[in-house]
């Protein structure tokens, strides 16, 4: 482990500090600041709201949990693809000599060391081991959503404590969303990653893209403002 760190030169430390720092600072800007109330993110928690409400007054809720079934296969094709593409980069780290010789192939590469590449490969196998937490718990809290569907009281004895209840199955669907949208970011700031093998600038070049990408698609699409159209400002 020594030997690999020492192998990691200063501008690809600068590049992995850049890719760490705006990771998080994006994951808060987006999901925890002031300014999450009005994306995208923010939009769907109002929806998902409405949704739960809705829930309450029908008599087969069949739909509700189908439309949960859905969500949670989806959670589940990113986490199978998170592991088979662990499995790829531990592969390619059993064959580094021959993964060095094809990167010094690859047009505008840096010469680098066995040590240093596999180094970013390793960083990024923790990348999709995170992603595939994520998804995975992310699933996990669509099931228990999934059971507080079924354990919902029917329609003709709502009371307003159910309607409470209501709202606690619309966060715990939102929570379950929240780990999914952060298990797509991992995938993101991954692929961006991949241009570390070609410069640390690159790296850097990607990273800003894919972020400013994200920024648009919660905060300034045209998605997020359907999404809100017809809600109450907060």
């Amino acid at each position: 482990m020594e030997q690999l760190l020492t192998d990691i030169t200063f501008y690809d430390r600068i590049a992995l500090c850049v890719a760490v720092a705006t990771w998080i600072g994006f994951n808060w800007y987006a999901d925890s600041s002031a300014a999450a109330r009005r994306n995208l993110v923010g939009g769907m928690t109002e929806r998902r709201l409405d949704w739960m409400r809705q829930m309450l007054k029908r008599d087969n809720r069949m739909v509700d949990i189908q439309i949960v079934h859905a969500l949670m296969r989806s959670g589940r094709f990113f986490a199978s693809t998170a592991i088979l593409i662990v499995a790829g980069l531990l592969t390619v780290v059993g064959a580094t000599d021959r993964a060095v010789a094809l990167a010094m192939d690859l047009p505008f590469a840096l010469p680098t060391s066995r040590g240093a590449l596999e180094a970013k490969l390793l960083i990024m196998v923790v990348i999709f081991i995170y992603a595939f937490f994520k998804f995975v718990w992310s699933g996990r809290q669509y099931n228990y959503c999934a059971i507080m569907i079924g354990g919902a009281p029917p329609s003709s004895s709502i009371t307003e404590a159910d309607m409470a209840a209501g709202e606690t199955i619309a966060s715990v669907a939102s929570l379950a969303a929240k780990h999914a949208n952060r298990g797509v970011r991992a995938y993101y700031f991954g692929l961006a990653t991949l241009g570390w093998f070609l410069h640390p600038a690159v790296m850097i070049f990607a990273i800003i893209w894919v972020t400013l990408v994200l920024y648009r698609r919660k905060f300034r699409s045209r998605t997020t403002r359907l999404t809100w159209q017809g809600l109450e400002k907060p």
